[in-house]
């Protein structure tokens, strides 16, 4: 057996010493701008920030974190956050799904507050302009369908028949 020659060959690239004066390119200078500012920050950060803001405004007092204004507030802008996600990814239903639950789980915190203190509740609906409808007494079947015509009688025919 032969050994196997291994090494450069003639033909390959050898740094010289006119190489040497030449720069490494940061990934900065491929980016462009150095001051790109704002524009770099990923989405889900500012929203992240956003989140943090709303939470600070509308928390009852300096250890706050339970209550309704205080989840509603961070609620909201997690709602806006996946809006725009899904304007962007229209087919992502995993987003989607658990956007409803997001806004189901507003509507009853909202709901609650509302039944608790209607002042509260006008304050956090006004300042966050969220759309939600007051939750109003469970309507009667007379009072749903009275104003559409009766249903038909069934006189001398039977259901059974042989």
């Amino acid at each position: 057996m032969k050994p196997i020659a291994v090494g450069l060959a003639i033909d390959d690239d050898i740094a010289t010493e006119e190489d040497a004066g030449e720069e490494i390119i940061s990934a900065v200078d491929l980016d462009g701008e150095e001051g790109a500012g704002d524009e770099a920050l990923p989405a889900r950060f500012i929203s992240a920030q956003r989140i943090q803001e709303l939470r600070e405004q509308h928390r009852r007092h300096e250890t706050d974190t339970g209550s309704p204004e205080y989840q509603v507030a961070g609620m909201t802008e997690r709602i806006s956050h996946l809006t725009n996600h899904l304007k962007d990814h229209p087919k992502d239903f995993s987003t989607r799904r658990g956007l409803v639950a997001l806004v189901n789980k507003r509507r009853r915190l909202l709901n609650y507050l509302y039944r608790e203190d209607e002042q509260r509740y006008a304050d956090i609906v006004g300042a966050l302009g969220v759309r939600h409808r007051v939750p109003g007494a469970i309507p009667s079947k007379e009072d749903q369908y009275g104003r559409f015509p009766g249903q038909k009688s069934n006189k001398g025919k039977s259901k059974n028949k042989k």
